[in-house]
């Protein structure tokens, strides 16, 4: 049977396909269109098993606020080449994904890949995608972060994203922003020194004094001046204690109080993909 160039457009604009995939489902689904909708999604989970071992290392990052400014998320999408990532349709799919998390005020990752866009999971639709493009797509991370203020940062390129929140609502604009880029240039591993993970201390505890061994330090010195070591990573990897990159002179939690006395940050999210 003769399929329409008017079919195959209604198709693809429907499936994101493309032309001859819509033409040859067409013709398969002898001119049915829900039965060639059907083909095209399931091309797209054949596709999808096919390169399920394939590296995805390549995607955006993306970070979003609500309306309120109150909460905020931050999502990952993958693909396998740069020239996918910078595909605008590929980009505005991230974005809807993220805008329905947001709507939604989906909690975590799980919460995400089941929400239901247009008839289907969020999940399906990143399969279905996969076989559309043609490359692995994977949804590997998302988080959300409330706060009386809420900022989100994503760096030029889409590869890195921030998401700061603060104790105060209607904090200055270029104030947050400072803030989330503090954050995506510094890569801090903690808010303040209280925050950081036991592990990360223990380990740091344990590179200083081996450290210190192999200088020839006497060993029952050497939990002393670790703890030398460990305060001078607090001041170098965590956000509050760090130099302010705009005025190295003061820390960021200094900075915050220049600007309001008890103003400070409650928690922050970054992803970079180049980490």
């Amino acid at each position: 049977m003769e399929i329409s160039a008017a079919d195959v457009m209604k198709l693809r604009k429907a499936t994101g396909a493309g032309m001859m995939d819509c033409k040859s489902a067409l013709a398969e689904a002898e001119g049915d269109f829900n039965r060639a909708t059907d083909i095209i999604r399931e091309k797209g989970k054949l596709v999808a098993s096919k390169r399920a071992d394939r590296a995805a290392t390549e995607g955006v990052v993306l970070a979003k606020v609500n309306e309120s400014k109150k909460s905020g998320a931050l999502l990952v999408l993958n693909c396998e080449t740069d020239f996918v990532a910078k595909n605008e349709a590929f980009v505005a799919f991230a974005e809807k994904i993220l805008d329905a998390a947001i709507a939604n005020n989906a909690a975590d990752l799980d919460a995400v890949k089941a929400l239901v866009l247009d008839g289907r999971t969020v999940e399906n639709h990143v399969i279905e995608q996969t076989g559309v493009i043609g490359e692995k797509l994977d949804l590997p991370y998302y988080s959300k972060l409330d706060a009386e203020t809420v900022v989100a940062y994503i760096h030029p390129g889409n590869r890195l994203s921030t998401l700061v929140g603060f104790n105060k609502a209607d904090v200055d604009v270029q104030v947050t922003k400072d803030v989330a880029m503090q954050v995506a240039a510094m890569n801090p591993v903690a808010v303040d020194k209280a925050n950081v993970p036991a592990e990360i201390v223990e380990k740091e505890l344990e590179i200083a004094k081996e450290k210190f061994r192999q200088e020839g330090k006497p060993e029952a010195m050497l939990d002393k001046i670790s703890q030398g070591a460990l305060e001078k990573f607090f001041k170098e990897n965590t956000l509050l204690n760090q130099a302010f990159i705009k005025e190295n002179k003061q820390t960021v939690s200094d900075f915050l109080k220049s600007q309001d006395k008890g103003l400070t940050v409650t928690g922050f999210f970054r992803y970079n993909l180049a980490d």
